[in-house]
């Protein structure tokens, strides 16, 4: 299987079977799939909204969003059909949390775009504070997540997340 690594405003979509991997700290990652066209894709964003101008608009949610629908529009899939699985907005960054910080306004952007386009999530792994390893499967919709432990966590003794499996 072909395998994509996504970094920060990448986008991809993909009419063959394609694995599309990233890892996410306070930015979100949307899987869109198409279950009757088996088309797939995934982004990978950074604050919710931008510079519409700016020359790597797709690290800003609204430009990201829009262009991975476009992405799957051109390659057969229905934006009726589209169903969601959103992840991130982990709070990784060394400074106060605060209940308006990027990681939360993420996670609210996303969800606020996903319903008022009908477009239902059927799954989510949002917040916390864990970066989060996510491995998309276009050809079938599913989704392995594995969290990444940050350095604190690695020296406290909790024992650490089991990845999980999002079908």
């Amino acid at each position: 299987m072909k395998e994509v690594v996504l970094y920060l405003g990448d986008i991809h979509a993909a009419l063959e079977p394609t694995r599309v991997k990233t890892l996410l700290g306070s930015c979100v990652a949307v899987c869109l799939y198409d279950p009757v066209q088996v088309v797939g894709g995934m982004n990978h964003f950074m604050l919710p909204r931008g510079g519409a101008g700016d020359a790597e608009a797709a690290r800003f949610g609204i430009q990201a969003m829009e262009g991975l629908i476009s992405a799957l529009l051109r390659i057969g899939g229905a934006r009726r059909r589209f169903v969601a699985k959103v992840f991130g907005g982990a709070h990784v960054l060394d400074i106060e949390e605060s209940h308006v910080g990027v990681p939360r306004q993420n996670i609210e952007f996303t969800r606020t775009f996903l319903a008022a386009g009908g477009i239902p999530v059927l799954a989510e792994d949002v917040g916390g504070y864990d970066p989060r390893h996510v491995h998309f499967d276009t050809a079938t919709g599913r989704v392995f997540l594995k969290r990444a432990l940050t350095t604190d966590r690695l020296a406290s003794t909790a024992p650490p997340d089991r990845a999980v499996t999002l079908s």
